[in-house]
């Protein structure tokens, strides 16, 4: 039977979570505005993030957490008494987690182009007074970034002893180090690349058009969300967060029901019954157009852009050092991909740690291969510490 600790107000959680967590809201100042790579500008920007643990008095504990394309910033904990499911890391963040709130401030915000409270294409333009929708400029994972600068500023905050990321999550992680190498300490990039593969942005853009294609999108003006397209392009990315043994061992070919096949086209097998509530709950909490966007951004990322397609000069003000880590049956971002980042940073001078994780779980075991991922980051985390305390 698991554990429970008593809170404050009488409720009790699992031993090592946070407990009770309140998102918070940062609001750009009046006349502030966030320059974005495609040369527009965006004013009353809204940035929504959770905290965790103590900030230190001289604000050097502090680590970044970035969330994957579905997450947001309700990293770990709950947001009353009644939740039943806690925040998407929960197991690697808390009191004595790998995440260590007793040693560390844990900061994770909603990203630009999200649909959790940080400004995106379901946002009000202030210059009309209606939603962005498709109006919304198409925006990059380095303008993520530049927004989560301000943030930062906001707090006071001029150093990160850690920005740690997964999947889309790590190209944020890497990309910070990039824009701002004198805020950044270390970068721990799970399960992700400096740029995805066509095949995955082929995946992308089978997801987009289905949205795209679905009557009720309405070029990006819908009221209710355009079900059958998001869900379907849910459905799609979810078959890439998988793996073939995974999914071999968690459906093989059982049927939804116990009897023989319908011979109609119906849902038949149970993996089929599976993608389908996947996409069904991903309609009630995800915006579709906000899907349109950040799948682009993905598309768009590649570090070498920024130094005329030069991978080798785009790390060159980059000295922090790097713990990289993939996951063998992981399909989506392949461990070539992570041993390509660390030999880049390596010819850059760079101290890498490069750990691929044997796992069936396909990409989504950055989620999942918590033990494992745990014991990697915590050994990273306090090594680091070692070395910020001697300088």
């Amino acid at each position: 039977m698991e554990e429970k600790r008593e809170n404050k107000d009488g409720s009790s959680f699992p031993q090592g979570s946070v407990g009770i967590v309140k998102p918070q809201d940062f609001r750009f100042a009046p006349g502030e505005e966030l320059q974005l790579d495609c040369g527009r500008r965006l004013r009353d920007v809204v940035i929504r993030y959770e905290t965790y643990g103590t900030l230190a008095p001289d604000k050097s504990n502090v680590i970044l957490v970035e969330h994957a394309l579905s997450g947001d910033a309700h990293l770990a904990g709950y947001h009353s008494v009644s939740d039943k499911k806690p925040g998407w890391w929960e197991d690697m963040v808390g009191p004595g987690k790998p995440l260590d709130t007793d040693k560390f401030f844990i900061l994770c915000s909603n990203i630009l182009g999200g649909c959790s409270g940080t400004t995106g294409p379901g946002s009000i333009d202030p210059d009309t007074g209606k939603p962005y929708h498709m109006t919304f400029p198409v925006i990059t994972i380095a303008d993520m970034v530049r927004a989560q600068k301000h943030l930062l500023d906001f707090l006071g905050i001029g150093k990160l002893l850690a920005v740690v990321g997964g999947s889309m999550g790590g190209m944020l992680a890497i990309q910070w180090p990039i824009s701002y190498p004198d805020m950044v300490e270390s970068c721990l990039a799970i399960a992700t690349s400096s740029k995805i593969s066509p095949q995955s942005i082929a995946f992308n853009w089978i997801g987009r058009e289905a949205i795209m294609s679905d009557p009720t999108w309405k070029n990006g003006d819908y009221e209710e969300q355009p079900q059958k397209g998001l869900s379907i392009a849910r459905m799609l990315a979810h078959v890439t967060y998988l793996s073939d043994q995974s999914m071999s061992r968690k459906f093989g070919r059982k049927l939804q029901t116990a009897e023989d096949y319908s011979f109609k086209f119906d849902m038949d097998f149970s993996v089929e019954s599976y993608l389908n509530h996947q996409g069904m709950r991903f309609v009630e909490r995800f915006d579709a157009n906000s899907y349109l966007y950040i799948t682009r951004a993905i598309d768009y990322f590649d570090v070498s852009d920024s130094a005329d397609g030069d991978e080798h000069k785009v790390f060159a003000h980059v000295k922090c050092p790097f713990l990289v880590v993939s996951f063998s049956s992981d399909w989506l971002f392949p461990p070539y991909q992570a041993r390509e980042l660390a030999r880049l940073l390596l010819e850059n001078g760079n101290d890498v740690t490069c750990c691929d994780i044997k796992s069936n779980y396909g990409h989504d075991a950055f989620l999942l291969e918590y033990e494992t991922l745990g014991r990697l980051v915590r050994g990273f985390l306090t090594n680091l510490q070692k070395e910020v305390c001697s300088k």
